[in-house]
């Protein structure tokens, strides 16, 4: 029963990590929008982004990686998230967003509208 219940806390776990996290952080950097993820545990070749309009869509999925039977597990297998961005992005064909993986971190970098000026009279 012990066992059962435990395992039923580590899936809800998991699935709330795969669901409603990763940790995200943004922040505007001149003109560029600065989203940092966490991501420990993934490879890079298994990271696929998406930037559609505002809303960018990150998955990511990892093989197993254990040998013996698995008692606890709460590090999620895949990663399926979409992220409504908070401000306007270039939606040029080549916006010139970029992205770096390293150390379980992941940094995109993505040029944000240039907004007009007002003039007041």
């Amino acid at each position: 029963m012990v066992k059962e219940v435990m395992r039923e806390i580590g899936n809800k776990s998991r699935e709330f990590y795969e669901f409603i996290l990763p940790p995200v952080d943004m922040i505007l950097q001149n003109e560029n929008l600065i989203v940092t993820i966490d991501m420990p545990g993934f490879d890079k070749k298994d990271i696929k982004l998406r930037l559609n309009g505002n809303i960018l869509s990150i998955n990511a999925k990892r093989e197993g990686d254990e040998d013996g039977t698995v008692i606890w597990r709460q590090r999620p297998r895949a990663i399926d998230k979409k992220i409504r961005l908070p401000i306007g992005v270039k939606e040029d064909e080549d916006p010139g967003a970029s992205a770096k993986y390293q150390d379980g971190v992941l940094t995109l970098t993505i040029p944000t509208k240039a907004g007009k000026s007002i003039t007041v009279e």
